[in-house]
């Protein structure tokens, strides 16, 4: 059975807390796993999720700010000490490779996975196209280098029985027509996939961290069914989440509300709050009506059901 859930493994900003661990988030998608930003006590949050070193095929890195990333020397090196058995691909922002070669490199280990690197430049675009999802980067507004991600599984069709039925379609023929987008009756006439069936919207996920409000947020999020997406101040705090490169609650939610998205999931919170529902409050009172998470450590998420 397919598993496509978010698996929480830290929530906070710069400075983590007694209930806090720095940033990890795993996306498990059907058999694939995607670990975005590991900081500080990745490994060992791993451990305490249920997370293993072969869940993971990706690494995705939205900047080298350490919160995001300082977790990536002891992840590299527990890939390899359990010997995962397929190659693991690292996305970061190109002009961060130095911070990701020192990360990788940082001590003596024996390397026995491999490790592709495939850095993210310019204004981003696809990453990675696969049979069932396509990866795509967009550039972000943070006073370093910062990149979003957004998972996207392409259109299917879901047949619809009362039309099966009309035509006389049912059994192995309904198979033959999904494979082969028409079938021919006894009677001469075709039936094509389009009359029988409707589009069924692909799931699609997007991870957007340390940034201000920008086009590239706002791009991610078009029409997401998962938004995980940092909210390290609260309104009162709008003037210093701009100075340093961030959004507030309220604004995280208005990205939520204008794009659509079904879930939203706040997380990555300044140490300076300690009330949780404070976040959600705000959220809703832009106006997002759709489901919402205020993320802590540990959680899991499972993607909204399909449309």
């Amino acid at each position: 059975m397919s598993v496509r859930e978010l698996v929480v493994l830290g929530t906070a900003s710069q400075v983590p807390t007694r209930h806090r661990n720095h940033n990890g988030y795993l996306l498990r998608w059907d058999g694939e796993g995607l670990l975005f930003d590991p900081g500080e006590g990745t490994q060992r949050q791993m451990l305490r999720a249920g997370v293993a070193a072969h869940d993971i095929n990706r690494l995705c890195v939205t900047h080298f700010h350490g919160d995001h990333s300082l977790g990536l020397a002891g992840v590299i090196q527990r890939i390899n000490l359990d010997r995962v058995p397929h190659a693991v691909t690292a996305h970061y922002p190109a002009s961060g490779a130095h911070f990701f070669e020192r990360l990788r490199y940082s001590t003596a280990y024996r390397e026995t996975v491999k490790l592709r690197q495939e850095p993210v430049s310019g204004d981003g675009g696809t990453i990675a196209d696969t049979p069932g999802w396509t990866l795509t980067a967009r550039r972000l507004s943070h006073p370093v280098e910062s990149y979003g991600y957004r998972l996207q599984e392409p259109d299917g069709r879901r047949m619809l029985p009362e039309r099966l039925a009309e035509h006389g379609i049912s059994g192995p023929e309904v198979g033959r027509l999904s494979r082969e987008g028409a079938l021919v009756r006894e009677d001469g006439r075709t039936v094509t996939l389009e009359e029988v069936s409707e589009v069924r919207p692909g799931q699609s996920f997007a991870f957007v961290m340390d940034t201000r409000l920008c086009a590239g947020a706002h791009e991610l999020a078009a029409g997401c069914d998962m938004l995980v997406i940092e909210s390290t101040f609260l309104d009162g705090d709008r003037q210093l989440a701009a100075e340093h490169g961030h959004l507030t609650a309220g604004q995280a939610a208005m990205v939520a509300r204008n794009a659509g998205v079904r879930h939203l999931v706040l997380t990555h919170f300044s140490q300076r709050y300690t009330d949780p529902s404070e976040f959600e409050r705000e959220a809703r009172e832009t106006g997002y009506d759709g489901e919402l998470t205020v993320a802590r450590d540990l959680l899991r998420v499972p993607l909204p059901k399909r449309r």
